[in-house]
């Protein structure tokens, strides 16, 4: 039987930072202690039955009593600790970790822990479980920025410089890729690079967040961690709407709503005094859980799949926490317990999911009724081309076949076919010979929706508080069929209390509890995921993991700086995003340097910029944009632009996809309808997030099916087609600009001139350069 001690004694190591007081191990001690919780504690889990006896060595007087004889710590003296005596052993039965895990600690590392124990073991929460404090920018010879005081005092001290501002061309083209989604045209790129004004770059960074295509960028990486989706997922994925909630976010925004309050407003603003019909729509948030419409189900199986969900994502996404690990048992990593998980499963637990109607402004209903009466025409159109097969199928109808038809069928049968209705028409037609037929199916459905709107406005999904809460308990290993101990809302205890008035707590105390200054996380975790942005890789470089194993901050100090700052700017995103890109950090050359290579192979002290390829949709964006087709509409509806024949059967349904007409084909990737089983393939294949989950950070993937697909889909073609316009108007070279924001040299404009112009235009549109950032 293993020691209480030895099974517990990983707890300790997940609990504990080293002293300060130590050189060098606090920021040792960031980057070894999780390396030591993942090295033992995956080995022995936990003993929740000798937690609950009192053998808690995450806490100092526990860790310090005797328990069996032995002390885990005894401090000042490693020697007589039975954590430096487990660390030292070469006992198999007793080593930490256990040689059949294939790890080991280094004798560095070792020697840290000594350490630690010989100075008195002083505890201190992990770092980002403390409140940010508001560190003064160090000092740095000629640099005025703070994020630049920051970044280049930490290069000096690895003997290094920043590099170089990027050429001109390069920083407007990054900024206004990073800013709005759209590349700069070559008569903006042309006026800026002649602009010698001191203030030119700051004017351009005033301008862009102006623009309301700023919105719609931001929008986008907002959406990606609100899971946001245009269809209900699992096996059926019917179509959905919520669109409204993905123009609400846009509005937000471009509107620069503080980002307190537009916390408050996706998590509970239903719940705000007198809430106002967009404060409702925000909460559309958490509406963007998957809906399962299979039969034979088990609703409440679901239900409570959709609140597991929404604990998880709201943890990851303003938390930065994997909190969602503590469903089934306490967290085994971060001081959080199952108990906790399920106090704030109860603020997420008493809500009913209603579908909020809007009225139709004057101005769309035309639109809509304009909409209506086409797409009607083309359905009769459909019905009057076949009806020779749709009479005798009628013909053919026996009386035991009538018996098994619907009142509303057989009413329309018994009608005089020169009486009948366009209802009665489609219904008779769907029916019978029109079953199955894709196109019809589509304008069918179409048409069911624009009546719908006509008779009852737009429609959004929301969630609304129930008049009586329901009852939450713990359940056993995550399973819902085994309800255990009753919770009330609450948080967790390793974070500041929850401070409400309110004797039952409710959602909207969870959200200001979030938002509240005093919370050490959600801003630290914002300003990351900006960061992140901007640079490529966060200075936390596990953006949704800032508890004990994930990655230290590479600047902790920028960090607290940057989190603190975004707080006393009002929580203003805007003020932030201005902040960053007129750093010099930001505007840096992405060159390679063999002084980097050998010191800083990954770019963590930020020595110079990096080359990101576009996000899916900035990749349709940019080529819309260069090929003269993009409209610039904001809002409504989500868009049906030309994908691959086929794709949307893939799913258990065959869904049907009338490709848009007009502008709206050619509409930024953001209003691109999406389903969650079958997503468009130009933009899944760019690594755009499915909807399913919460994604905070999107992987950057590089494959053959990328340029194929630039060179041979059928939207991208089109693009081509409009391009190859532009070369025979207004040559090549402009043609390049437009697509890279630079012009070519002599090789590349040789290369270019000997392809036929539609091959030029396809060659452009595939270019690394056209698809990256810079």
């Amino acid at each position: 039987m293993k020691s209480p001690v030895l099974i517990t004694l990983t707890v300790l190591l997940a609990r504990v930072s080293l002293s300060a007081a130590v050189p060098t191990t606090v920021k040792f001690s960031r980057e070894v202690l999780p390396i030591l919780v993942e090295n033992c504690f995956a080995c022995h889990g936990f003993d929740k039955a000798k937690r609950k006896a009192g053998l808690r060595l995450d806490q100092r007087d526990a860790a310090l009593a005797e328990h069996d004889g032995v002390h885990a710590i005894v401090p000042g003296n490693p020697e007589q600790s039975e954590l430096w005596a487990r660390l030292t052993s070469t006992d198999a039965e007793k080593i930490m970790p256990p040689p059949k895990t294939g790890k080991h600690l280094t004798d560095a590392q070792r020697e840290i822990v000594k350490r630690w124990i010989a100075e008195g073991a002083k505890y201190e929460p992990h770092w980002s479980f403390i409140a940010p404090d508001h560190p003064a920018p160090p000092a740095a010879t000629n640099v005025t920025h703070p994020i630049d005081k920051f970044v280049q005092v930490k290069l000096a001290e690895e003997g290094l410089k920043p590099s170089p501002a990027a050429a001109r061309t390069t920083q407007i083209r990054r900024l206004c890729l990073d800013l709005t989604g759209l590349p700069p045209t070559p008569g903006q790129v042309a006026a800026f690079v002649k602009d010698e004004n001191p203030d030119a770059y700051e004017r351009l960074v005033d301008r862009l967040l102006e623009s309301e295509h700023y919105g719609e960028r931001w929008g986008r990486w907002w959406l990606d961690q609100a899971r946001y989706a245009d269809s209900n997922g699992y096996s059926i994925d019917a179509p959905r709407q919520i669109w409204k909630y993905r123009d609400w976010v846009v509005s937000a925004l471009n509107a620069d709503m503080p980002f307190d309050e537009f916390t408050v407003e996706q998590l509970a603003g239903d719940l705000l005094p007198k809430a106002t019909e967009a404060q409702k729509i925000a909460t559309g948030f958490h509406r963007n859980t998957q809906i399962n419409q299979e039969g034979g189900i088990d609703k409440e199986q679901f239900r409570i799949d959709s609140v597991f969900d929404r604990v998880a994502t709201t943890s990851t996404v303003w938390l930065g926490l994997t909190i969602g690990c503590a469903q089934c048992h306490d967290h085994k990593f971060d001081p959080v317990e199952q108990k906790e998980y399920y106090r704030l499963f109860a603020f997420l637990n008493n809500q009913d999911e209603p579908t909020l109607t809007i009225a139709l402004p004057k101005g769309k209903a035309a639109a809509v009724t304009s909409a209506w009466k086409k797409t009607a025409e083309q359905i009769q159109s459909i019905i009057d081309a076949n009806a020779e097969d749709f009479a005798k199928w009628e013909a053919d109808l026996t009386p035991s076949s009538r018996k098994r038809l619907s009142k509303p069928i057989l009413k329309a049968l018994d009608t005089a076919k020169e009486k009948r209705t366009l209802d009665q028409n489609r219904l008779l037609y769907v029916t019978g010979t029109g079953a199955g037929v894709s196109e019809f199916m589509a304008l069918n459905d179409r048409y069911t929706l624009l009546d719908e709107q006509l008779k009852k406005g737009d429609t959004t999904l929301v969630i609304a508080e129930l008049p009586k809460p329901r009852k939450t308990t713990v359940f056993v290993k995550g399973d819902f069929t085994r309800p255990a101990d009753e919770v009330t809302p609450g948080t967790p205890s390793v974070l500041p209390p929850l401070k409400t008035s309110n004797p039952s707590p409710n959602r909207l105390d969870l959200a200001h509890w979030i938002s509240s200054r005093d919370n050490p996380l959600t801003a630290r975790v914002l300003v990351n995921r900006l960061w992140m942005q901007y640079f490529g890789v966060g200075l936390v470089e596990t953006d949704n993991d800032f508890g004990l194993v994930g990655s230290p901050p590479s600047h902790p100090e920028l960090l607290n700086w940057l989190a603190t700052e975004f707080m006393a700017r009002g929580w203003s995103l805007k003020a932030m995003h201005r902040l960053i890109v007129t750093s010099a950090t930001y505007r840096q050359a992405s060159s390679d340097r063999a002084d980097l290579r050998e010191k800083d192979a990954n770019n963590r002290l930020l020595g110079r910029q990096r080359r990101l390829r576009l996000d899916a949709e900035i990749v349709r964006d940019v080529a819309l944009s260069a090929s003269g087709l993009l409209s610039p509409k904001l809002g409504g509806p989500p868009v049906f632009p030309p994908i691959p024949e086929g794709v949307t059967s893939q799913g258990q349904v065959k869904r049907p996809w009338i490709m848009s007409s007009g502008e709206d084909k050619f509409r930024r990737g953001l209003y691109t309808f999406r389903f969650r089983g079958t997503p468009p393939p130009s933009l899944n294949v760019f690594d755009s997030p499915e909807g399913n989950s919460t994604c905070t950070r999107r992987n950057r993937s590089n494959t053959p099916l990328q340029a194929l697909t630039l060179m041979n889909d059928a939207a991208c073609f089109e693009f081509a087609v409009a391009l190859e316009k532009l070369i025979q108007k207004q040559g090549i070279e402009t043609a390049f600009r437009r697509c890279t924001g630079r012009g070519p040299d002599a090789a590349e404009l040789a290369i270019l001139q000997r392809l036929s112009r539609i091959n030029a235009a396809r060659a452009l549109l595939n270019l690394d350069e056209t698809i990256t950032r810079e």
